[in-house]
């Protein structure tokens, strides 16, 4: 079956963590992992796409092979964390299976994974059979691996349902064996984004290059007229010709394109193919695709060649192709009389013709893909403004509780995974303390997927409260359900500060101010699994602290949550200020340790900056030499007396 088929080239790639949502076409490709796995291969049904995703690629990053399945309306729900791991990257070969459902047989929409591809950027796979699904999805790892990007790989139902002899290799290629290396890279941020836009579009076009020389992508014959097909079609249109040519005694003289790898789309071998043309008919499914891109080339060349397609009228918009419509179409574009619809004996009798056509070249043609890509640099004749990074503001508890867990997991071998919202801002020196950041929610699907291929370590997940509600809650049952043992630290400042303060559903009030049930964070946890579950003030340091060793200890048995419950600086107001003794000054930990911005050195001396200075009192409690005193604080205690 096609699905086994690409399940066992996932194995055959030396593929380490397998993830996915069942979801028709694609259900049996993880099932057989599961049964095929010759051991040491992570297995797992995730609660969404999304999840799944995220935890492939978490095993990715950290340099192991992943692989994750879903139907093309999973892509949907997949959607966020793909378009950012795009611009990210990834260590180990990473292969995203995308059953496109032409038709639609089993599926709400006829989306076509090769348009996604163009929008995400990423390569695109497309078989035409088992056999070449088995060899494609082995390509498909190696690409992703050597270039530093998730493929897409797009089986449609009569692929993934479709059965075939299939050689299978008996040398398995070698797990690499994973090893997270901390890096800024990993971590998104506007101008990194940017920076890996321009890596992106210095790479199609080289990986396009390559996809010229692709065994699977193939020009045969010669004439002044073209057919161009892909996937399944292949096989109907080698069917159409063969029966055609049964009809009429002989084929009509042309040149075939057969593309099953078509983006970044294989420019060079396309032209060579346009070239001498006069008329050329694309066979696909679903959307226009090949079409558009030769419509484009032709144009852009200047080239006497029309392209006929679905935009044409010729080849129908919807619904899967068949035998009999294409015979029909491939007869009205030669001018032949169509035949009578094949019957199931004129099927029987064509099976063989992709094999005569030479439309499935053999494992022995394949072409050498190039090793290095080159990257484009910012134009260094523009004239930039210095960079003024972000930074927590002065007496944010998301500091304070970034801190504690360091301080508390300085001898231990740790990740931190973080997430969208003002604690991204975390990963600044000298906290440096996030570690990843794909998406919003992907902080703790991130971290399972590093901790299946790195269980030594201590992985953490941080997320904020508004974040929690918005897609980290199918994360946490995904841990607690597949039992992936992660520290989960919730940082509850009791609003949506990142983007302007909005209420949320553990806010207890609606956007038109409405008074609302309150969620309770804790409650939830624990309703959904979670054993080990603390709340506690992130501005209470040693207390902060100390719960780290707690939940370190329980995650050793399951999913442990600490949650630091302090609001926003600006929701409450102001603490006293303070002032730094300078006589007593001797250590600079609160900025070597701390970072906050209202601390300052001015000509070497520590200073506080009232302006900015929020009174948290955390740089007191850390200072081991008491030099830090609240301005007026025995006047205040006379009062309080």
């Amino acid at each position: 079956m096609g699905n086994e088929a690409i399940g066992l080239g996932a194995i055959a790639a030396g593929v380490g963590v397998v993830t996915g949502y069942p979801g028709t076409p694609s259900s049996e490709i993880l099932p057989t992992v599961s049964k095929r796995s010759p051991g040491g291969i992570h297995v797992e049904w995730s609660v969404n796409e999304k999840v799944a995703l995220e935890v492939a690629a978490g095993a990715a990053m950290a340099g192991a092979r992943s692989m994750v399945t879903m139907k093309q309306v999973g892509l949907n729900v997949a959607a966020d964390p793909l378009m950012s791991l795009a611009y990210l990257g990834v260590k180990g070969g990473m292969v995203v299976v995308v059953a496109d459902d032409p038709g639609p047989i089993s599926s709400q929409t006829e989306q076509d994974t090769r348009t996604f591809s163009l929008f995400a950027k990423l390569p695109v796979f497309d078989p035409a059979t088992p056999e070449e699904a088995y060899e494609m999805i082995i390509d498909a790892f190696a690409l992703s691996e050597r270039h530093g990007t998730p493929v897409l790989f797009r089986p449609t139902t009569r692929v993934c349902h479709g059965n075939a002899p299939v050689r299978v290799r008996e040398e398995l290629a070698e797990r690499p064996v994973p090893n997270f290396v901390k890096d800024p890279k990993w971590v998104i941020f506007p101008r990194l984004s940017y920076e890996n836009h321009l890596r992106l579009e210095a790479l199609l076009p080289r990986i396009g290059e390559e996809f010229s020389a692709y065994r699977f992508n193939t020009l045969i014959g010669s004439g002044r007229l073209g057919l161009v097909t892909q996937g399944i079609s292949t096989g109907y249109l080698g069917e159409a010709l063969a029966i055609l040519a049964e009809g009429a005694n002989q084929s009509p003289e042309h040149k075939l394109l057969r593309l099953g790898a078509p983006h970044p789309f294989p420019k060079r071998l396309a032209l060579e193919f346009l070239t001498g043309l006069e008329r050329v008919l694309v066979v696909e499914e679903l959307d226009p695709f090949i079409e558009r891109e030769l419509q484009r080339l032709a144009g852009e060349y200047h080239l006497p060649v029309t392209v006929l397609g679905k935009g044409s009228g010729h080849v129908q918009v919807a619904g899967e192709n068949s035998v009999a419509a294409v015979t029909r179409v491939v007869a009205d574009f030669f001018g032949l009389e169509p035949p009578v619809s094949p019957t199931c004996a004129d099927i029987v009798a064509t099976v063989a013709a992709d094999q005569a056509l030479g439309t499935v070249p053999t494992a022995s043609s394949a072409t050498p893909m190039a090793d290095s890509v080159a990257v484009v640099p910012p134009n260094p004749h523009l004239i930039e403004p210095p960079p003024r990074p972000p930074v927590l503001c002065s007496g944010c508890s998301h500091r304070s509780s970034f801190l504690a867990v360091k301080l508390a997991m300085r001898r231990r071998k740790a990740v931190f995974g973080g997430d969208i919202g003002c604690y991204t801002l975390g990963n600044a020196k000298p906290l440096d303390m996030v570690d990843t950041c794909l998406c919003m929610g992907a902080g703790i699907t991130i971290a399972q997927g590093l901790h299946l291929v790195e269980p030594d370590k201590v992985h953490f997940a941080f997320i904020g409260d508004s974040t929690f509600f918005h897609t980290g809650i199918p994360g946490v049952i995904n841990a607690v359900y597949n039992q992936t043992n992660i520290v989960l630290v919730v940082l509850d400042n009791s609003t949506t500060a990142m983007t302007g303060l909005q209420p949320h559903p553990g806010t207890g009030d609606t956007l038109k101010g409405d008074i609302s049930p309150k969620i309770d964070i804790a409650g939830l946890l624990r309703a959904i699994g979670v054993k080990h579950v603390e709340a506690c003030d992130p501005m209470r340091f040693e207390e902060a602290k100390a719960a780290v060793d707690r939940a370190v200890a329980a995650a050793a048995t399951g999913v442990a949550a600490i949650i630091y419950e302090s609001p926003c600086i600006h929701l409450i107001p102001s603490g006293p200020s303070y002032v730094i003794e300078e006589e007593a000054c001797k250590c600079k930990l609160c900025i070597t340790r701390l970072g906050c911005p209202a601390i300052l050195l001015d000509d070497g001396k520590v200073v506080i900056d009232d302006d900015l200075c929020y009174g948290c009192d955390v740089c007191l409690q850390l200072c081991p030499f008491d030099a830090i005193k609240i301005v007026g604080a025995e006047a205040q205690a006379e009062v309080a007396g």
